[in-house]
This record gives C-alpha cells, sequence and structure tokens, in this order.
C-alpha cells in the first residue's frame, strides 16, 4: 500500500464538489514527485514562458511586480493548496513575477498532464475553473479593499480572509494560524508604509482583536474582527456544491 499523501489541494477541491476516490487519487499522484525551495526566490519571473502549474503544497508565494523606482506591489498570496495558474500555459509570457516568502514544498506540472488530467475527470476540471473563478473574486476584493478603506480594516479584511483559506485546508488550529509576513510584505501588499502597519497592527492589540508573535497570528474576537472589515467571504464561494 502507498503511503498517504498531504494534499492540501484536494481538500480545498472538495470544498467545491464531491471527488470520488478515482478523482482524489489522480491528485495525489500529481504531487508524489516535488521539489523543495528557499524563501526569497522566484519560481517564476515576469517575461517567463510558462510550461508547467505549480501546486504549492507547503509554504507561502505571492504575486507581484516592480515599478522602475523599486517600489513592490504584491497582488495575491498563494497559500498550500493554491495552483499557480491551472490555465497559465495558455500565455506566451508571464505578466507579473510569483516569489516565494518562505521555504516550500512544491510540484511542477507539465501542461499534458493538466490537460489529461482534467480530460480524465470531469469534477477536478469543474473544480479548477471553480478555483480560478475564486482567484478572480480574490483580486477584486483586494481592489475594493486597498481602493476604499482604511488601513485599519485593509489589516482587519485580510487576516478574516486568510483565517478562512487556512481553515479551508486545515491550517487554522483554533483561533491561531501561522502568518509569516513581515510587516514591510504586509505594506507592500496593503499600499502601507511598514510604519504605518506596525501602528494599525499595534491597534488591534490594543483593542483586544489579536495577538501576535513569531509569525503566529492569534485572532482573540474574529466576530467583531469581521465587523470593523466589513468583511463578508462570499466571495470565497467555500461552499459545497454536490451536484457540480
Amino acid at each position: 500500500m502507498e503511503d498517504a499523501v498531504y494534499n492540501p489541494l484536494a481538500d480545498k477541491l472538495c470544498s467545491f464538489t464531491d471527488l470520488s476516490t478515482n478523482d482524489r487519487a489522480a491528485l495525489d499522484d500529481m504531487v508524489r514527485d516535488c521539489e523543495r525551495h528557499r524563501a526569497n526566490t522566484d519560481i517564476i519571473s515576469e517575461g517567463d514562458r510558462p510550461d508547467a502549474v505549480i501546486f504549492m503544497i507547503e509554504g507561502w508565494a505571492c504575486r507581484y511586480k516592480v515599478l522602475a523606482d523599486g517600489n513592490r506591489q504584491i497582488m495575491a498570496y498563494l497559500l498550500p493548496g493554491d495552483l499557480c495558474d491551472p490555465h497559465v500555459f495558455i500565455l506566451d509570457r508571464m505578466d507579473h513575477s510569483i516569489a516565494l516568502l518562505t521555504d516550500a514544498k512544491l510540484a511542477f506540472i507539465p501542461k499534458d498532464t493538466i490537460i489529461e488530467l482534467t480530460d480524465r475527470h470531469p469534477a477536478i476540471g469543474r473544480a479548477l475553473w471553480w478555483a480560478t473563478l475564486v482567484d478572480e473574486a480574490v483580486l477584486r476584493h483586494w481592489l475594493l479593499n486597498n481602493g476604499q478603506r482604511d488601513a485599519y480594516a485593509r489589516i482587519a479584511h485580510l487576516f478574516c480572509e486568510l483565517w478562512d483559506r487556512l481553515t479551508q485546508v486545515n491550517l487554522r488550529h483554533g483561533n491561531q494560524m501561522e502568518v509569516p509576513l513581515t510587516q514591510e510584505q504586509l505594506g507592500d501588499t496593503m499600499g502601507l508604509t511598514g510604519t504605518h502597519v506596525n501602528r494599525t497592527i499595534g491597534r488591534m492589540r490594543e483593542e483586544g482583536l489579536i495577538e501576535m508573535h513569531n509569525k503566529n497570528l492569534r485572532i482573540l474576537d474574529i466576530d467583531r474582527l469581521r465587523e470593523v472589515a466589513e468583511y463578508d467571504p462570499t466571495y470565497l464561494h467555500q461552499h459545497r456544491r454536490t451536484n457540480a
């Protein structure tokens, strides 16, 4: 009997639809050959010609672009269970970069494998389209968050989103979760300076909403945090679709 495979992608896709035993086995086969990569390296650079889909098994990554003056904008976080664009091979060249924020365990899945997988397993194909649509919904909410909310609500909204996304792949433990982000990275995400991020998180601590130590985030009052952020998780579409 083969050893069990840790596969957060299967956990995530099961939020959308029921997957058969054969579906899950096919997803597990994709991640048996994996590679470990170090933090602070690009796994995809702007201008690259993509020939594989990258699957995050462990660790965190981000999508980003850099302006001529060196300022960086982080446009998405990629967590365990996320695919770096399941249809990326349709593109000629990448229009952004993806960097590892932590050490990571990755699977590089060739284009032909993805095509064969979705042809043979229609439920997986539909679930991957669902994942793509959720990524687009998250981007829309990040644009709204950064464009219309103040710093306090922006960071509160991000913490609420991470709570739900990490719960989905069984990486939230009670009211705690690992959030391995520096103040500079949060600033590059929120369009804030590191000093502003530091002050805002300090205020959240003082008001009894969170505790944060050594990348461990404890949410002390998730209901109040959601209220502050005007957070509605509908855009994550985590409800199960038994008829998908």
